[in-house]
């Protein structure tokens, strides 16, 4: 009994970390399309982002007539101020 319970358990464990995937984005591009897949009838549906888009217009106009949306990516490195520089005493 405890045996079958641990090899369900495993079999379980492996179903669900095998749905599981990293999701990446391009930080050399500011703007990701977020594409929404339809499961259908075998249930395989999901969702991708393509970031490869360099303003939200041409985002938009890819994602016209498509189950997706346009988005500022998180880890692209908008135009981001200097650090300020640090101010030295002079000591005399």
């Amino acid at each position: 009994m405890r045996s079958s319970l641990l090899t369900l358990t495993a079999i379980a464990t492996l179903f669900v970390a095998a749905d599981a995937s990293a999701q990446t984005y391009d930080p050399r591009y500011p703007v990701c399309m977020h594409v929404y897949t339809p499961g259908g009838f075998t249930g395989g549906g999901g969702d991708y982002f393509d970031c490869s888009f360099t303003s939200l217009p041409q985002c938009r106009a890819t994602a016209s007539g498509r189950a997706a949306s346009c988005d500022l990516n998180p880890y692209y490195a908008f135009d981001q101020p200097p650090a300020p520089r640090k101010r030295h005493r002079k000591v005399h």
